[in-house]
């Protein structure tokens, strides 16, 4: 039996234009129809439904829900604020803190306002001028009300898919472009962390809790071989920790801007380096099947030792962790289960070695709209039938229910 403590955040998350639906000013809304991807649409209708769904989170115990506010909803139009989605918003919040609910608001998941795309998108050098002025507009009308932000989410996998790999929009594969904009990204979460602390102080109000949701992975070497080692080490020194440390090299009151790490964790990556090169040691991974272990629906292998171990890695900075997403897209909800169950329970071994972790957001609340792969991945622990948009709450949800309830994990 393992328990945490009393005030430990519970509960689960989603994001804007996953589960909403028609963010018509979005550039994922634009671009998935020239890409011939599948279309977004409705989504879970969640911009209308927001209340029952989080009458569902209150029923399953959750006392924290993270969820994003859609940029391209907020800004239509350069300069042109709509004071309409301002209050939806604040309204959500509301709802949230009705049913005492903590909210954990993200400002910017990946997609960006139509106008914002155009004028060069994040490799613009007045792309951060541009957020902050979104981040003041927001921050101000609902700071009252929010404890917890996350100004970024996931910055690495932003630049990697859309500016490495070209998966997503804008579809550029350009090692250039991805520096540029690691730096603009790096620069927004500074001034964002700062102007936000700022708005704060001015307003009178309690010190808010400001972090990015950084996604990590566990690298493993596949043989024991130094090369393949060496090549593990240096991934998660640059792809766990370089951007930590990348907005600490930029922020000039020479301290982490963060009250807190907020981390996403799904999975591992098996190293075996071929040969030796630059690009070798960047890149190779087991091709072979001779580690067996339980994947999800996307072929990711399910490894929950790797939270700890990543944990520990950040013990060092001292500050207070978030489990902002972890989770698992599978048909098979046992499994769901068991990857909820074990991963807590590594948590909890961490916790017991001194990491400072503060709560455990699973993702997501409910099945959505997962990007360049469509509506098949099954995140959920709240099923969606995406014909009548009914919701059923899966058995996994009412186990992990009965954890948020005590905090008790058996």
């Amino acid at each position: 039996m393992f328990k945490f403590p009393k005030d430990f955040l519970w509960g689960a998350a989603t994001s804007s234009y996953q589960v909403e639906g028609n963010n018509k000013n979005c550039d994922w809304w634009q671009w998935e129809k020239k890409a011939g991807k599948t279309i977004s649409g409705d989504a879970c209708r969640h911009y209308g439904l927001y209340e029952h769904d989080f009458d569902i989170a209150k029923s399953l115990n959750h006392n924290a829900h993270r969820f994003s506010i859609e940029w391209s909803r907020i800004e239509p139009y350069e300069g042109k604020f709509s004071h309409k989605e301002l209050q939806h918003y604040l309204d959500v919040i509301l709802a949230l803190k009705k049913r005492n609910i903590e909210p954990v608001v993200t400002l910017h998941h990946f997609t960006n306002p139509i106008w914002f795309t155009k004028r060069g998108g994040w490799e613009n050098q007045h792309s951060v001028e541009r957020y902050l002025r979104y981040c003041n507009f927001v921050v101000r009308a609902l700071a009252k009300h929010v404890r917890y932000w996350i100004t970024i989410n996931e910055p690495t996998i932003f630049i990697s898919h859309a500016y490495i790999l070209g998966v997503w929009p804008p579809q550029k594969k350009s090692l250039l472009k991805a520096a540029y904009v690691e730096e603009h990204l790096a620069l927004a979460h500074i001034k964002a962390y700062h102007l936000i602390h700022n708005i704060y102080k001015g307003l009178h109000l309690n010190k808010p809790k400001v972090s990015i949701a950084h996604n990590v992975m566990a690298f493993v070497p596949c043989k024991h071989s130094l090369r393949n080692r060496l090549a593990a080490y240096l991934r998660a020194k640059v792809y766990n920790i370089g951007f930590l440390e990348r907005i600490s090299m930029g922020n000039f009151l020479k301290r982490m801007p963060l009250d807190f790490i907020g981390i996403n964790y799904y999975s591992r990556q098996v190293v075996a380096i071929k040969q030796l090169g630059a690009g070798n040691m960047a890149m190779d991974t087991c091709e072979k099947k001779h580690h067996r272990i339980s994947k999800n629906s996307l072929g990711w292998d399910i490894y929950p030792k790797g939270l700890y171990d990543v944990l520990l890695e950040l013990k060092k900075y001292n500050l207070p962790i978030m489990i902002t997403e972890n989770g698992i897209c599978t048909y098979d909800d046992g499994q769901r289960w068991k990857y909820i169950h074990d991963h807590l329970k590594y948590i909890h071994r961490a916790m017991r070695k001194g990491v400072k972790v503060i709560g455990y957001l699973y993702w997501s609340l409910m099945d959505n709209f997962e990007w360049d792969k469509g509506f098949a991945p099954r995140f959920g622990i709240v099923g969606i039938n995406y014909k009548t948009y009914k919701r059923t709450i899966r058995k996994s949800a009412k186990k992990f229910a009965e954890v948020c309830k005590n905090g008790i994990l058996k």
